[in-house]
């Protein structure tokens, strides 16, 4: 079954040094485009879904390249909009073995940045919506970032429609004179289905507390209408070697997923974001339990590909879910 799901959040270009290189050592950079929430609504048209994108990009031929990177994955980029400003850009360095990768972001004065969505017909973007979708790094960004997502949640209320936010407490971005805690509560208190861990918890909604279920029951009593809390469970032996699991609070029990080994990890970029969209897609179509197995598969197979985005089939996350068809040749 096809759901229409809005997405909502910068896409950058994406700058990384080839193999492991490192950015002293480089002379050449592959390009790519990428972004939290973005990443999450590629994989959902992958599956199948209507997805439909919200953006501002520079009036460029970069601007335009970043569009039409997104409608040939399948997007609906017709809300998007064209600012003044400048592409957001992030550079990556792929770490090996003992040594970590790192990011750098160049993305300040950027066409998103000053994106407050006023010029935005929500009612017709939201109309006929099942699932919006946000993160915690739009609000972060700036003033008219945090403004454009209450917008978008407000009307999402109107609608009647499921939102989920991946709260991604970034310290280094909130640079505008507001803390996590001056913005990010009243856009969870529009927010049903959260990913965040304690950390998140507390610095985006003051829910202090040590034990994971003793903070979602907090984080549940202190936002009412939250009915869904998940999060990733990483043990990280090296750059290349990461052992995950997922767990999720639905307001009675916590779930535990499988735990998978992952000792050939290709890219973790975007590991995250592939968790997101396949709890988006598990809620909508299955048990809380089966919801959790498929999202954490979904971003076990992301770690094998180069980039940001989890380009992966809906058949393929399927047979991991079940064992079948794992690390064969296919014919």
């Amino acid at each position: 079954m096809s759901n229409r799901i809005i997405t909502l959040g910068e896409v950058m270009m994406r700058l990384s040094t080839p193999g492991h290189e490192r950015f002293f050592q480089t002379r050449d950079y592959e390009v790519q485009y990428g972004g939290a929430e973005a990443n999450v609504a590629v994989s959902l048209a992958f599956w199948g879904q209507s997805v439909a994108h919200i953006c501002a990009f520079p009036d460029s031929d970069i601007g335009k390249a970043a569009i039409a990177y997104l409608r040939s994955t399948g997007i609906d980029t017709s809300f998007i909009q064209k600012n003044a400003g400048r592409m957001g850009l992030y550079f990556f360095e792929g770490g090996a073995m003992q040594r970590a990768s790192k990011i750098i972001y160049d993305r300040a004065f950027s066409a998103f940045a000053q994106f407050d969505g006023e010029e935005v017909d929500w009612d017709r973007v939201f109309e006929g919506a099942d699932w919006f979708h946000w993160t915690g790094i739009t609000p972060a960004i700036s003033e008219a970032t945090a403004k454009l997502t209450l917008n978008a949640l407000k009307a999402a209320k109107r609608h009647g429609v499921t939102v989920s936010g991946d709260i991604n407490y970034r310290r280094n971005l909130w640079q505008y004179g507001k803390s996590p805690l001056d913005v990010m509560p009243e856009l969870i208190h529009h927010t049903q289905v959260i990913v965040g861990g304690v950390t998140d918890l507390a610095n985006c909604m003051d829910v202090h507390e040590e034990d994971y279920v003793t903070a979602c029951q907090k984080a549940q009593a202190d936002f009412p209408s939250i009915t869904h809390i998940a999060s990733t469970d990483r043990h990280s032996k090296s750059s290349s070697h990461n052992i995950l699991s997922g767990m999720l609070w639905n307001g009675k029990q916590l779930l535990h997923s499988r735990s998978y080994d992952m000792p050939n990890i290709v890219d973790r970029v975007g590991g995250g974001d592939a968790f997101m969209a396949g709890l988006i897609f598990g809620l909508l179509n299955g048990s809380d339990h089966s919801a959790l197995e498929f999202a954490v598969a979904a971003s076990v197979l992301k770690h094998s590909i180069p980039g940001d985005v989890n380009f992966v089939s809906l058949e393929e996350v399927q047979d991991l879910v079940k064992g079948e068809n794992v690390g064969k040749l296919l014919r």
